[in-house]
């Protein structure tokens, strides 16, 4: 492959926040009809105006720039005071060890994190088992590092309430064919579904007698709603040693300007990470890593009140999109993203997006991001202003009449 076209198979035309490359382009041109009245809510990212960060990060950051050059210039994994006080949070969290030494270490972002995990576990020709639809990212850095993937569908929409819907013979089936490492999200990401403990076990067992390397995300296991029960990879029984956990504060907690992430799990994939990160970005930012000294150290009762808004905007979304002829949607489980199928329209997907975003100022995710089987989904963050997000919803509506084949 080209160089040429290893970099074109990445795309971000439809990353979040990228929308604004496309405004006037000759690709959205076509699609000047009629204009739908109503304040612009981009749901390709969350809203942090209204959601905004845990109470103190700023005083936090603010402290840190205070410190000067030793925090500026941590070592590379990040602050030993700040990764001492970390670990026993995320091992109380997560129910296993965490080793603040060898086996924890700070990222620019949640998305620094992955790139690190996934070019330290996977080489050119390794087979990886990507589960279909997942985020976006995994299928792109396996690509880009020149590895295979095998799909495992997540069959989501026919699957139990209190599961995920993973095709478990699926996932055997690619280890029995070479797979050596293992990379899904868990909340789901695009779908909002989580993980049954029943699932997450056979996972483990599956890992464990395949000899393969697991990266799990669960940037969004705090936002989970009411009801819904975790199970942490990390904490499964006869887990094999090579587990990376990626985390971070940027969803849930509102910092994602600070740009901050953990990684922790097997010493010696955290150690060709650091190696990594050292030529990559040489650290997490220097004064923002301060402000994790408040993570999961927030007030008592944010983030129940957090969580209950959540479920509320989600709630409202729903209701609007179920109303819809022919438009289906599993109720999210955890997180913040709805990933409503749409009936058959005049437009194809693509352009229903483009049109979408021109004439009702709504801007959502082509589901083919995260799966070259969901065409006809899109995936919306719903972490926006609650009034707001509610009428972008009404008009998503209307404009799905507007085009309904």
């Amino acid at each position: 492959m080209s160089i040429e076209a290893k970099f074109h198979k990445l795309g971000t035309d439809n990353a979040p926040g990228q929308e604004v490359r496309q405004a006037g382009s000759e690709a959205e041109s076509r699609f000047h009809g009629p204009k739908l009245d109503g304040t612009p809510v981009d749901f390709s990212h969350g809203d942090v105006d209204a959601h905004t960060p845990t109470p103190g990060a700023f005083d936090l950051f603010q402290q840190g720039v205070a410190i000067g050059g030793a925090q500026a210039y941590t070592e590379y994994r990040g602050d030993q005071q700040i990764r001492a006080l970390l670990a026993p949070r995320l091992e109380e969290f997560t129910g296993a060890p965490v080793d603040a030494r060898d086996g924890l270490m700070l990222t620019p972002g949640t998305q620094g994190a992955l790139f690190l995990a996934v070019a330290s576990t996977v080489d050119r020709g390794d087979k990886v088992a990507i589960v279909q639809p997942d985020y976006f990212a995994n299928r792109k850095l396996v690509e880009f590092f020149g590895g295979e993937m095998l799909p495992v569908q997540l069959e989501y929409e026919q699957a139990a309430p209190d599961e995920a819907g993973l095709n478990l013979k699926q996932l055997e089936a690619a280890f029995k064919a070479g797979a050596r490492v293992f990379l899904f999200s868990n909340p789901n990401n695009p779908t909002g579904v989580v993980y049954s403990a029943d699932e997450i076990a056979r996972i483990a067992a599956l890992a464990a007698r395949y000899g393969a390397s697991v990266i799990v995300d669960q940037l969004y296991a705090r936002l989970r709603y009411a009801g819904v029960n975790y199970t942490h990879l990390r904490a499964a029984q006869g887990l094999p040693e090579n587990v990376v956990t990626i985390m971070g504060p940027s969803k849930t907690e509102s910092l994602s300007g600070y740009r901050l992430g953990v990684a922790f799990g097997a010493p010696a994939i955290l150690t060709r990470m650091e190696k990594l990160q050292a030529i990559v970005s040489l650290r997490a930012p220097g004064y923002s890593q301060a402000v994790l000294r408040g993570w999961f150290d927030e007030p008592e009762g944010w983030m129940s009140a957090r969580i209950q808004l959540h479920q509320q905007i989600r709630d409202d979304l729903l209701e609007i999109l179920r109303a819809v002829p022919g438009v289906t949607a599993r109720t999210p489980m955890a997180g913040s993203y709805l990933f409503p199928r749409l009936p058959r329209l005049t437009l194809d997907p693509a352009d229903f997006v483009r049109a979408l975003r021109v004439q009702a100022g709504v801007t959502v995710t082509p589901g083919t991001e995260f799966s070259p089987h969901s065409a006809a989904s899109v995936r919306l963050n719903f972490s926006q202003d609650r009034a707001a997000s509610a009428a972008a919803m009404h008009r998503m509506a209307e404009l799905i009449e507007r085009y309904r084949a």
